[in-house]
């Protein structure tokens, strides 16, 4: 049995890690269900990078930038998701650069981008022209509202199908060596495998290792999940782990 997987920060040169700040009192109040958080959780882990918070805040100036005073600094990338609009409730940006210690300016080329879309209506749609000072604006093919990027802060809109297409089009500026992902199947009581978890994580400290109990799933009774930037350390992991384990208990793995 080995010793060890690689470490997930082996190298601060090459690991990265972010968090996520959902804005808005519609997700706060039940109105709305957030569905970008999860969305991007899913897409920094295929990209391998990792996700340290995700927190969910109300439309109040103060507190994102409090928030953002908090995280930028402990993060490689901060995302947030919402309030970007032309209306009243829309702060974020003003929000972020109290937390980053600017002033909120308009940018030239982002008012030239919202006069065109909207035309004639454009005037009361400038307040999406505001940023931080110093804001840099990510245009590209797929993005329909502009990405505004101001320090390590990416701002991004909070209707999904505009974040979604927002960070597909700059996905690839996030890419690292990918976390390596089994997944083991089983079908008995959490309890009854304890045991057998803690031997694994002590021959393997740096794994990453899960156990999810189910009650809706007729299928298994738990899940236990094995992961490491060291493929390697993961496919040994999953034989050690499977040796451990009482064979009757194991439905399946993949």
């Amino acid at each position: 049995m080995r010793a060890a997987c690689l470490p997930a920060f082996a190298s601060a040169a090459v690991e990265q890690t972010a968090a996520i700040i959902v804005i808005g009192n519609e997700i706060l109040s039940g109105k709305v269900v957030d569905t970008n958080s999860p969305y991007l959780a899913r897409e920094l882990r295929a990209l391998g990078v990792d996700l340290r918070r995700v927190v969910v805040i109300p439309d109040e100036v103060e507190v994102i930038a409090e928030v953002v005073r908090e995280l930028a600094p402990k993060v490689d990338y901060v995302f947030t998701s919402g309030g970007v609009g032309p209306t009243h409730d829309d702060v974020t940006m003003e929000g972020v650069a109290q937390g980053l210690g600017r002033h909120v300016v308009r940018h030239p080329a982002l008012e030239r981008f919202w006069r065109d879309y909207f035309g004639r209506e454009a005037q009361s749609a400038l307040k999406m022209a505001e940023v931080p000072e110093g804001g840099e604006l990510l245009l590209g093919e797929g993005i329909t509202v502009p990405v505004v990027k101001v320090a390590n802060v990416y701002v991004l809109p909070g209707i999904p199908e505009f974040f979604r297409g927002d960070f597909e089009a700059i996905r690839e500026r996030f890419r690292l060596a990918p976390f390596h992902l089994r997944r083991v199947y089983l079908r008995t009581s959490e309890g009854a495998i304890a045991a057998k978890l803690h031997e694994l994580l002590a021959a393997y400290p740096d794994l990453l290792l899960g156990s999810y109990p189910t009650v809706s799933d007729p299928a298994y009774d738990v899940l236990v999940t094995l992961e490491s930037k060291d493929a390697a350390c993961v496919e040994e992991a999953l034989k050690s782990l499977l040796a451990l384990l009482p064979p009757q208990a194991v439905l399946r793995w993949e």
